[in-house]
C-alpha cells in the first residue's frame, strides 16, 4: 500500500467517526464516532511513522501508548454512560442534558 492510500484510509475513517459524533444523539453511538476518529489519527500515525522511520521503534511505542489510552478511554466512557442509565434512565445527550443544574 502506497503513503497517499494510507492517509486516505486514514482520512475515510476520521470523517466518518466525525459525522457518527456529530450526527448522533445516543451517547453510546457518539462514543463509537470519537473511536472511529481516534482510529482514523491512530492509523496516520502508523503511516508516518512506518514511511518516514521504519526503523525506529519510537513510533511503535507511541502507537501502541495511543492504543492502550484510546481503550482506557472507551472503558471508562462506557462505564460512566453505564452507570448514568441504570440511575436515571438517561440514554440520550438531550436526556443527559437535563441532569444540569
Amino acid at each position: 500500500m502506497t503513503f497517499e492510500l494510507v492517509l486516505v484510509l486514514a482520512a475515510g475513517l476520521f470523517s466518518v467517526g466525525l459525522f457518527g459524533a456529530l450526527s448522533q444523539q445516543s451517547i453510546v453511538m457518539i462514543m463509537m464516532g470519537i473511536e472511529l476518529m481516534i482510529g482514523g489519527v491512530i492509523v496516520a500515525a502508523a503511516d508516518f511513522w512506518h514511511f518516514l522511520a521504519p526503523a525506529a521503534a519510537d513510533g511503535q511505542v507511541v502507537i501502541v501508548v495511543a492504543v492502550v489510552a484510546m481503550a482506557v478511554e472507551m472503558a471508562m466512557g462506557f462505564a460512566v454512560t453505564t452507570a448514568l442509565y441504570r440511575a436515571r434512565q438517561v440514554d440520550t445527550t438531550d436526556m443527559a442534558r437535563e441532569l444540569k443544574g
